[in-house]
């Protein structure tokens, strides 16, 4: 008899820990109609797309892709009457992130940590999918590093207490990969665009999916590594601006603009870092910036990496991206314990260092979109045991 009572107590309880919490119900609403949720659900589970406003579901390639510089994301669809078919699991999902910031900002308010966070667009999404679709580094398997790439600094040379070239110039609008495993390309890029204007004086967007497309030595959307994005533009002789190769968030597709036919064939079959497959849409045409080669920060090395971004510019860095914490960063300085200097899986750009309320940082450029952490930035804390391995794989173009 008493464990039919305690079947009795226990069942409930269990089922509503599957359904949905009503008094959630109008956050959820509220949550759905910003816009970058609609684009970000796109292959997320909601079915195999996104939703019509008029019923019914889109496939992929109907929906329009957040990328590139400051275009605007599809509107998100009204309230549906009835739920999607995995629009449970969707708001079962949101409903745990939303009690983990919660809770995760109720213990910084008690000085457990040293920064917030709060709901965003990937609130539907696990940490997992977060890592399987919006991240992509990865280091190839034969990588080395050589003496005639290492970065040697100048100890002689004393570096600033701060630095950050967006104050500079030096730092392109925040970008949005989308659910493409390109955060490779838009490192590189960013390390890319530092350099031209170094160089030139002018601040210009270049295009990651040139590099998505093109670099046959990393796998497009699947993932890939700095460096032999920068062997490909010095060995193609130039990257095309993102103005004259957009991005699209997928491989192929991309369209140069209008080539005339008496152009070459695209990138250059005889180099090694390129590929001429019907994916690569590479004009010179269009070209924007080239690089004679490529530097890399001794490993693990913090301080090299400070004299780095302080004496060059932006730097294409990795870092574990695979917390919860770190997907719905909002602000302060980030540090996670649990944040693994040998699980990195996400190239970003560090932009600059400083320190705030006497916590030293690093100044991060995500691709995210601005909807992420503070407005698409965060700051890494800095000298701390090499806090999610930002000093492991640093790197930087030569011009």
């Amino acid at each position: 008899m008493w464990w039919s009572l305690l079947l009795a107590l226990l069942v409930p309880a269990a089922l509503a820990q599957l359904r949905p919490e009503r008094e959630l119900d109008a956050q959820w609403e509220l949550w759905k109609k910003n816009p970058p949720q609609a684009v970000q659900r796109a292959g997320t589970g909601w079915g195999s797309g996104a939703w019509d406003p008029q019923g019914g579901e889109l496939g992929h390639e109907d929906v329009p892709r957040v990328g590139g510089t400051g275009r605007t994301p599809v509107p998100a669809p009204p309230c549906q009457q009835h739920l999607a078919p995995d629009e449970v699991t969707r708001r079962l999902i949101w409903e745990k992130n939303l009690k983990y910031i919660n809770t995760h900002n109720l213990e910084h308010s008690l000085g457990v940590h040293t920064f917030e966070l709060a709901m965003n667009h990937l609130g539907d999404m696990t940490s997992e999918e977060v890592v399987r679709t919006m991240t992509g580094l990865k280091v190839p398997r034969c990588h080395q590093r050589h003496n005639e790439t290492l970065f040697v600094p100048d100890w002689t040379e004393r570096a600033p207490a701060a630095m950050d070239w967006r104050k500079k110039g030096y730092v392109t609008p925040v970008k949005n990969q989308g659910q493409c495993g390109s955060c490779w390309a838009f490192s590189s890029v960013g390390a890319l665009e530092g350099q031209l204007k170094r160089k030139t004086g002018k601040l210009l967007s270049l295009s990651p999916q040139n590099l998505v497309d093109c670099v046959a030595n990393n796998d497009g959307c699947g993932g890939g590594y700095m460096t032999n994005a920068f062997e490909y533009v010095r060995q193609n002789r130039g990257i095309d601006s993102e103005d004259s190769y957009p991005y699209i968030g997928q491989v192929g597709g991309g369209t140069a603009p209008n080539p005339p036919p008496s152009l070459p064939p695209p990138s250059h079959p005889d180099l090694p870092g390129s590929t001429q497959d019907e994916s690569c849409m590479y004009s010179p045409t269009g070209k924007a910036a080239k690089c004679r080669g490529y530097r890399e920060i001794p490993e693990g090395n913090e301080k090299a990496l400070k004299r780095a971004v302080a004496r060059i510019g932006p730097i294409s860095v990795g870092i574990d991206a695979s917390l919860p914490s770190f997907q719905f960063y909002s602000r302060g300085v980030y540090y996670d314990e649990s944040c693994n200097a040998d699980n990195i899986n996400h190239a970003v750009l560090a932009v600059g260092y400083g320190a705030q309320k006497g916590t030293k940082h690093w100044i991060i450029k995500n691709s995210w979109g601005e909807e992420w952490g503070n407005k698409g930035y965060v700051l890494l804390a800095r000298n701390m045991n090499n806090a999610c391995g930002v000093a492991n794989l640093a790197s930087f173009p030569k011009m």
